[in-house]
């Protein structure tokens, strides 16, 4: 709620903030787009960093900066400061994330669902809230009190989690990737800056031009930066795997169909009436017309819990984006009352708080437990990125369709109509992305475990180092290590770093299979007894796969001939000479049909063979006919 809070609190000020701070309208739109770029660059930093130094630890740090930055914006030294302050305020973002993330770690699973719906609710809550409660504060103690207000919930949030919360011990060990941060914070501020100032400054001016292609440049440049460092900031392997990639481009339209919600509502029910298209309430009660829809969230989930541990995070972001997508299509013909309008908001945020409840669930269910809150950072960076394009297409539709009265434009009735089936739209592309995704793994499993151990978790980190007996950079981010109980059900995975080093997590004590596994390599297994405590379990990937053979010259075999592999469509692959026996060796390449060309220089005759190769070993003989020479015309 309070992180929530950030964003909403000032937004009934910004129209007196030029009077105010003595600055122009379009400065004080600064006022938001500070906190909304640092929320964006920093939430996935934070959620990073929360993996490999400790969970507590950066939510103490995320309130410490919006506390710092309330402080700030309270005193009020210049507008400098005030923007500053508001950027701070921006980390609190990643409360979010982080917070799901010791859900997973501290709660039974059966109640992590019912916990991250009721998270996903409080946000609803603090957005609907900050309108009326902005007001009432700046008019009873002032408008400074509004930011005195979140300094001191900060503090008192910080005060909670040292006595409540103990700090997870899941950890991802290693060393920040600072480069990478660094690239990406900066093609995020660049994307996410004409975004936000596109339609005030201009979509076809060149500073809005050149950060879009810079953007563009610093992704080309990170991509592939994070797939050749050790620990990736992002792991772009893990993040491409199609659970993952599905839900996070269902989160992006997810957050364009719930602002679209909000930008929406508070906007036709404060609209004069005189306009057609309003209902000319005030900022309070337009913002108390949404309490609703956040009070509809809370009690949502309890639900919403039930949902994910009957139907996985799969159907219930179906129904949640489904149910979205439909009250939209409804709010384009029933909207000639406050009441229905007030309907429409809150069918709209208990479908919000089905998909928001599933979608950390089902990202959760598929990424190594390690990186639960990295991940789950990303997830909240492309959410904001559909609510910062649903921002920018809102005031586009808002800003061609108008009409005037009384000297001042407002939006038309077709206007709000366009938003409303941009909303159905983008609800229904999230539904589409999210039939795609796969089946949760692990749930039904992890509350059996629970279950077993009396409903109390008994989590703890191993770690090692996955050897090969060669020297092999091309297995570099390829290593993947499983973990499997005696039934054969997988409890976690981990992709080991460039120097063979993993992590995964074990539910408690007992015996374990462990699998490594690496392209081009026989994987490897062991049985392990774990008693509990820090642990370290290395394994050796002994057996290259290779594709092997010999080459013979009329039966008897052909030392020294050369022998070249290449992909049947003509792609060369490599090329080697036989040893006295005749004998040759290939690292398997990957799946697929291949053509192996023998050449014998002593008799200058060559012969070829195609060969479908599949993941095993193979031997593939050539011998080479005398006289299987090139004739010269």
């Amino acid at each position: 709620m309070v992180s929530a809070l950030q964003f909403t609190l000032v937004i009934p000020l910004l129209p007196e903030f030029p009077q105010l701070l003595d600055i122009s309208a379009s400065d004080s739109s600064w006022l938001v787009t500070a906190t909304l770029l640092t929320a964006a660059v920093g939430t996935p930093i934070i959620a990073r960093m929360a993996d490999m130094y400790g969970k507590r630890r950066m939510l103490l740090v995320s309130l410490g900066a919006m506390i710092l930055g309330s402080v700030i914006c309270a005193l009020e030294v210049s507008f400098v400061t005030m923007i500053v302050g508001r950027a701070l305020q921006g980390f609190g973002a990643a409360l979010i994330a982080v917070g799901i993330s010791i859900l997973r770690d501290k709660l039974p699973p059966e109640r992590i669902g019912t916990a991250v719906a009721l998270m996903s609710a409080t946000m609803g809550i603090g957005s609907a809230l900050g309108l009326p409660l902005a007001g009432v504060l700046s008019n009873w103690l002032g408008w400074h009190s509004i930011f005195w207000f979140g300094a001191v919930a900060g503090a008192v949030l910080v005060v909670a989690l040292l006595v409540v919360v103990e700090e997870s011990p899941v950890r991802t060990p290693g060393r920040f990737d600072v480069t990478g941060a660094l690239v990406l914070s900066a093609a995020l501020i660049c994307l996410l800056l004409p975004i936000s100032k596109g339609s005030a400054w201009g979509w076809g001016e060149p500073v809005v031009v050149g950060l879009l292609v810079s953007s563009l440049l610093l992704l080309v440049i990170w991509v592939p930066l994070e797939l050749r460092v050790n620990q990736p900031m992002v792991d772009l392997r893990t993040s491409a795997q199609r659970p993952v990639l599905m839900t996070n481009l269902a989160s992006i339209f997810a957050g364009m169909a719930m602002f679209v919600n909000m930008l929406v509502t508070v906007q036709v029910l404060q609209q004069p009436a005189a306009t057609g298209a309003g209902f000319g309430l005030g900022v309070t009660a337009a913002g108390l017309a949404m309490v609703p829809s956040g009070l509809a969230m809370v009690a949502m989930s309890p639900v919403s819990g039930w949902s994910l541990a009957r139907w996985g995070g799969r159907a219930v972001l179906l129904v949640g984006a489904g149910l979205m997508s439909l009250t939209y299509v409804g709010r384009v013909f029933w909207a000639d009352s406050v009441a229905a309008i007030v309907v429409g908001s809150t069918l709209v945020g208990i479908g919000t708080a089905l998909a928001f409840a599933a979608m950390p669930t089902l990202i959760m269910s598929s990424v190594p437990i390690t990186e639960t809150a990295s991940a789950n950072g990303l997830n909240s960076l492309v959410r904001s990125i559909g609510t910062s394009l649903a921002s920018t297409l809102v005031a586009a539709i808002m800003a061609t369709y108008t009409i005037e009265v009384g000297g001042v434009l407002f939006a038309t009735e077709e206007a709000f109509r366009i938003v409303l089936v941009l909303g159905a739209v983008a609800a229904a592309v999230c539904v589409a992305l999210a039939a795609l995704i796969p089946r949760d793994r692990r749930t039904h499993h992890e509350r059996e475990l629970a279950r077993a151990q009396g409903g109390e978790k008994q989590e703890a980190v191993v770690r090692g180092q996955i050897r090969l007996a060669r020297a092999d950079d091309s297995a570099r981010g390829t290593i993947l290590v499983s973990v499997l109980d005696v039934h054969g059900e997988q409890l976690d995975w981990s992709r080991a770093d460039n120097a063979g080093r993993y992590s995964v997590v074990l539910p408690g004590p007992g015996t374990y299979v462990v699998i490594a596994n690496a392209i081009g390599w026989a994987p490897e297994a062991t049985v392990f007894d774990f008693a509990g405590g820090e642990v370290e379990q290395d394994l050796t990937l002994a057996r290259e796969l290779t594709v092997s053979g010999v080459v013979t010259r009329d039966g008897a075999p052909a030392a020294g001939a050369l022998v070249a592999l290449s992909e049947a469509l003509g792609t060369q692959v490599g090329s080697t000479h036989c040893d006295d026996a005749g004998r040759y060796a290939f690292q398997l390449p990957p799946t697929g049909r291949y053509v192996f060309t023998a050449y014998d220089p002593h008799t200058g005759s060559a012969h070829a063979r195609k060969v479908t190769l599949t993941i095993e070993s193979e031997v593939v003989d050539i011998d080479i006919p005398v006289g299987a020479t090139l004739q010269p015309h």
